[in-house]
């Protein structure tokens, strides 16, 4: 009996588990919430909330108030600071940096002990579960996992806190076990400098017998491109004959699936997504014939969704259970992190309520995260203002969309701006763009390190009275009607080039 037959017994009883999301969904739910008001009780956010007095969804709603990070983070900082019992009971030691908000170029997630094992290393059993469930003769723990991860930040370490890239936090923590059976070795995987990190992983595992990868798809490429240098074979099958899975979430995996699959020909390769963040590891594609993912209901998260196409005012935010299949929702959480009706910044379209399954439609703000930068209109509004300031230009105009990867793996934001008044050299002004960027954002600037992946933005200048024009044709000038700013799609910006063109 092979090693991965083995441990296939140790997923069977979690899958029993697991089967309980089809028919009982609500009572999970309740069950999850009953718990983090209960855990909430013992701090000061439950104090000040009156979390004694709350005896089901209805008191929840009416007593907590809907938070963006901006209404925690000074709760959060008191807890980076080494106080205790503040949004969740005891002393919270890790943080997860994740991608700025509007007034901040950092914002720190909370990761409590708690949270670490019943939310984000749940999910990695789940998906593994689910994967063996789905596919009876794997052999994925005969060989080595290759897991990229972030590195720690210790520049925003304080006594007795430590903040880094989740997935650094995860592969920190990790049951020394599975250290046994992943590549790259801990020293590398946590390195910050990724041009070193990339030739180092893809050194340490061109040897081994990797069998599944798990990472985000654009970093993922990066070195597997390397490893096709390192190797000099055509396909990865050549290199790792037995690899069978790519586990994949961060960004949307469209853009790179005809590059992998011409990276990986082999009839035996799967590609499963899920649905992991900084806040919480919330879905994952339970069926492979299925791009809906399945939302995880007893993972110490409790969910909240607010439509987005109801356009009557003081909309309020509903439970799990009164959801509607078809239509968007901006999903807010309370976790055992310690986030209380958090909003999370994605929006999700439900496919199925037994079980409930969804697919991410969006973001509620217009965004560019193709390659896990983040990018945010308030970013690019003070980026723009900064270069245009520098260079005396103005601008009437603008919007932005990611160029995908390239069969170098090279990536890039393109810009298409109309000016009211041209800057006098172009490439000053991008240039002066981007380092704005990188300044406001640290996700963008992560990305942007060293050209690895993603390569300097490209400015296209529009000519004047492109944008009217286009929204002339869409039935759009006029009224409030606004030309997209950041898009994650090329939809927009392929129409507008097409017209510049023309």
């Amino acid at each position: 009996m092979n090693i991965t037959s083995i441990a296939t017994h140790i997923f069977n009883a979690r899958m029993r588990a697991i089967e309980k999301h089809i028919t009982g969904g609500e009572q999970l739910q309740r069950h999850v919430l009953d718990y983090l008001t209960e855990q909430g009780r013992k701090t000061e956010y439950g104090q000040r909330h009156g979390f004694d007095n709350i005896h089901g969804y209805d008191d929840f709603a009416s007593r907590c108030p809907v938070n963006s990070y901006e209404e925690l983070k000074a709760d959060i900082d008191r807890m980076r600071h080494g106080e205790r019992d503040i949004l969740w009971p005891g002393r919270v030691k890790w943080y997860a940096k994740s991608s700025g908000t509007t007034n901040d170029k950092s914002k720190f997630i909370p990761v409590s002990a708690e949270g670490l094992q019943k939310i984000h290393y749940a999910g990695g059993f789940d998906t593994v579960a689910i994967y063996l469930r789905n596919n009876p003769k794997s052999r994925i723990f005969d060989g080595r996992a290759l897991i990229l991860g972030g590195s720690h930040a210790p520049n925003y370490n304080l006594p007795g806190s430590l903040v880094g890239d989740l997935s650094a936090i995860l592969i920190e923590n990790i049951n020394p076990i599975v250290n046994l059976v992943r590549v790259p070795k801990k020293k590398t995987a946590l390195l910050a400098d990724f041009e070193e990190k990339r030739d180092r992983i893809a050194r340490e595992a061109l040897h081994k017998n990797v069998t599944n990868l798990s990472g985000v798809p654009s970093w993922m490429l990066s070195v597997l491109n390397r490893v096709m240098e390192l190797s000099g074979k055509t396909h990865l099958e050549e290199v790792w004959p037995n690899l069978e899975v790519f586990f994949h979430g961060g960004v949307a995996f469209t853009p790179y699936r005809h590059q992998y699959e011409q990276l990986i020909t082999s009839d035996r390769m799967h590609y499963m997504e899920t649905y992991n963040a900084s806040e919480g590891f919330f879905g994952l594609q339970d069926d492979p014939t299925d791009q809906a993912m399945m939302l995880m209901l007893d993972y110490g998260v409790f969910y909240e969704f607010l439509p987005t196409d109801n356009t009557q005012q003081n909309t309020q935010p509903i439970p799990l259970w009164e959801v509607e299949t078809g239509k968007n929702y901006a999903m807010l959480i309370s976790t055992s992190c310690g986030l209380w009706r958090y909003m999370l910044g994605d929006t999700i379209r439900f496919t199925s309520t037994n079980p409930y399954k969804f697919v991410i439609s969006g973001r509620t703000k217009s965004f560019i995260n193709a390659f896990g930068e983040e990018l945010i209109v308030d970013n690019a509004e003070h980026g723009l203002e900064y270069a245009c300031m520098a260079t005396g230009a103005e601008i009437r105009e603008y919007t932005a969309a990611p160029v995908f990867m390239d069969s170098n793996a090279k990536c890039r934001h393109q810009w298409l701006i109309e000016f009211a008044t041209p800057p006098a050299d172009l490439a000053q002004f991008a240039s002066l763009l981007d380092k704005k960027l990188q300044a406001l954002n640290s996700d963008y600037e992560a990305k942007r390190y060293k050209n690895i992946t993603l390569q300097p933005l490209e400015i296209i200048t529009a000519r004047h009275g492109l944008f009217d024009e286009w929204l002339r044709q869409h039935g759009k000038l006029g009224g409030q009607h606004k030309v997209p700013r950041l898009s994650n799609s090329r939809e927009h910006i392929e129409q507008l080039l097409s017209l510049n063109n023309a």
